[in-house]
């Protein structure tokens, strides 16, 4: 009798840290999906801002038609990469979205009454909030992709990755003329 006892105890606290095991590791994917609908959504909001930005340039410089057609391309690929689950495929799309602002904000040096308009800067303000939301993003999807990353890893939660479902996720890179230090001209 004390042998069933045992056996029943033993049966239901396996069972126990079956369901904790289970639970922690689809918990911890929901979690990184999460913020990395964070970035989708601060990715939305960038790409909603260029065409007002666009609009404002296109007043000043019209004849930039080139620079106009790279930032609509981006902002295309930005709306498609945000609306899939592929990572770097993301990425990819921000730092092309990047190059774009980059060669807009080099159009705009070329007009002082541009970078003196009250709507512009406005729109650089919201976009560089916009920039640091990015990054505080991706920086929590990584966090959040570091721990579930470390739990398939390691044990005794790996034996439970593959009932649950789980598997280790991709980190979001930063693209790269976001890993160096910006340099500055006098």
């Amino acid at each position: 009798m004390i042998y069933v006892i045992i056996a029943i105890a033993v049966l239901v606290l396996l069972g126990i840290f079956f369901v904790v095991g289970f639970n922690r590791l689809r918990k911890q994917d929901v979690g990184a999906q999460e913020a990395l609908g964070g970035i989708d959504v601060q990715l939305t909001r960038r790409a909603e801002l260029i065409p007002n930005l666009v609009q404002t340039v296109k007043g000043y410089a019209a004849h930039e038609s080139d620079v106009f057609a790279e930032v609509t391309k981006a902002r295309a690929g930005l709306a498609a990469a945000a609306a899939g689950d592929d990572v770097p495929a993301k990425a990819a799309a921000d730092a092309a979205m990047q190059q774009a602002l980059l060669r807009v904000n080099a159009v705009a040096e070329a007009y002082p009454d541009l970078k003196a308009d009250a709507s512009f800067r406005d729109l650089q303000d919201q976009l560089a909030k916009t920039e640091d939301q990015i990054a505080f993003a991706r920086q929590y999807y990584n966090d959040a992709t570091a721990q579930l990353n470390q739990s398939v890893r390691t044990i005794p939660w790996m034996f439970f990755s593959g009932v649950a479902g789980v598997k280790e996720r991709e980190f979001y890179d930063a693209p790269t003329e976001h890993t160096a230090a910006p340099g500055v001209e006098f």
